[in-house]
């Protein structure tokens, strides 16, 4: 690996995309350190730094969702997460729109246009998420007027409030201009480093964190915990991520002019984990939204409806130690959340691949499957099976802090549950397939050039 490294930086054209690529994640990481106008930095770090603020899922959600940027309030807080969406939307939008059809099967220049609609979905969509987050931030604060206090759509506040708003989007289309930046000229996959620089900057903040825990014992115990479950969880993540089941599929005998080509032996290779980690998202969006509405309705009266907005309130902040029941609805909620959106999203996926359809068209057949209805059977059953294993191993990943939260009480061992908060377990899923993509970039670029790769 030393050595592919060095014959990488001693060519001159790969050695300018390695650190063109270093620069500009240097250059994120920069610019999401810069705060968005209008707000408030002394009262937003001094929430952040609390205790009771690490325990805000929607703040943590956020957070996680930007990469980090929401600590700061960064002009980059909503990240490239609103080009996702729009992403997913299009994906969505494909098999159900006959002119997203037409342009899918286009080819390169249909993907373009469809590419340019993405752009320009993102646009509104950054906007409304901009509103959004910020008002997230000030429910489940509490304190907006301090933390945001010219944000609003009333008289003497429209143009600091579209300041901020236009501050965030130009964030958003940076980041989403240099990845492209990175995908155009430099190693990898832009969009996907992007994600992962956010990720990665706030390993060191938390390893200082769990450092830093008062109680030597914790402190032990989390340590250990933190490095066997770091390791074994990329061992299964790049198991889950890299197994795929293999169809075999056969090619009938085809004429071309004069030519006649034999058939041919080849295989669809199938994934594990075709949904990646966006269930995850999905799951802890929806689990996020209850709590946060319930919160408007908290007077703190005694009446039916006060204690039951209490009760859902803190549905996603009880504590195993004070109410289990509770604690463990959560946390099978979300696993099961995990798994459903896992199968919905595969189902999505697979289907607007139309693969039965393509291999009809290249003359190709599973063998002993009739082509056509068979086949799109046969397939999607497949699919169902082998995305249990995938679904399931979403879905414990997901609930990994919650199953170290519960560990940490019953064994009376406090902040055990930061030995898996150091990095996520939907993090590490970004970062293991992130560095695998580099790596076998890297490893193409190194191939065309003769030299031994990584892998």
């Amino acid at each position: 690996m030393i050595d592919s490294v060095r014959s990488a930086f001693s060519l001159p054209d790969l050695r300018r995309r390695i650190l063109l690529t270093v620069f500009l994640l240097v250059v994120y990481r920069l610019v999401a350190n810069i705060p968005v106008p209008g707000v408030n930095l002394d009262a937003w770090l001094q929430f952040t730094s609390n205790a009771a603020a690490g325990d805000n899922q929607v703040i943590y959600f956020l957070d996680f969702l930007s990469g980090g940027a929401v600590r700061n309030f960064s002009v980059m807080a909503m990240g490239v997460y609103p080009y996702i969406t729009a992403s997913i939307i299009v994906q969505l939008l494909t098999p159900i729109i006959p002119q997203f059809q037409e342009l899918a099967s286009e080819g390169e220049s249909g993907r373009n246009k469809l590419n340019r609609y993405t752009y320009y979905m993102t646009i509104p969509l950054a906007l409304l998420q901009a509103i959004g987050q910020i008002n997230l931030i000030g429910l489940s604060t509490g304190n907006m007027e301090v933390i945001m206090p010219n944000f609003g759509f009333e008289v003497g506040q429209i143009l600091p409030t579209l300041t901020t708003l236009m501050a965030m989007l130009g964030g958003t289309m940076f980041a989403i201009w240099l990845g492209e930046m990175i995908t155009e000229d430099g190693i990898g996959q832009g969009i996907s480093l992007i994600i992962f620089g956010g990720i990665v900057s706030g390993i060191l903040p938390n390893v200082a964190r769990m450092f830093a825990m008062p109680e030597i014992t914790g402190k032990i115990f989390t340590i250990v915990s933190f490095i066997i479950i770091t390791l074994l969880t990329i061992f299964v993540i790049v198991v889950i991520q890299e197994g795929q089941r293999r169809i075999p599929v056969q090619y009938g005998r085809r004429v071309r002019g004069r030519k006649v080509y034999q058939g041919q032996s080849s295989y669809i290779p199938l994934k594990v984990n075709t949904a990646g980690m966006i269930p995850i998202i999905f799951a802890q969006s929806i689990l996020t939204l209850p709590p946060l509405m319930a919160g408007l309705f908290v007077t703190g009266s005694g009446s039916v409806v006060d204690n039951i907005a209490t009760s859902i309130a803190g549905f996603g902040s009880a504590q195993p130690s004070t109410n289990p029941g509770t604690f463990t609805l959560y946390w099978l909620t979300f696993f099961l959340l995990v798994v459903g959106f896992t199968f919905f999203y595969t189902d999505v996926m697979v289907q607007q691949q139309n693969i039965p359809q393509s291999l009809q068209r290249q003359g190709g057949f599973i063998p002993g499957i009739r082509p056509g209805k068979r086949t799109a059977d046969y397939i999607m059953a497949v699919v169902r099976r082998i995305t249990f294993a995938g679904a399931v191993f979403l879905g414990t990943i997901a609930v990994l802090p919650g199953i170290m939260q519960g560990l940490g009480t019953l064994l009376n061992i406090p902040g055990l549950e930061q030995s898996v908060l150091v990095i996520s377990g939907s993090g590490l899923i970004i970062v293991v397939g992130v560095v695998i993509d580099t790596m076998r970039q890297l490893e193409a670029q190194l191939l065309m050039r003769n030299y031994e790769g990584f892998i």
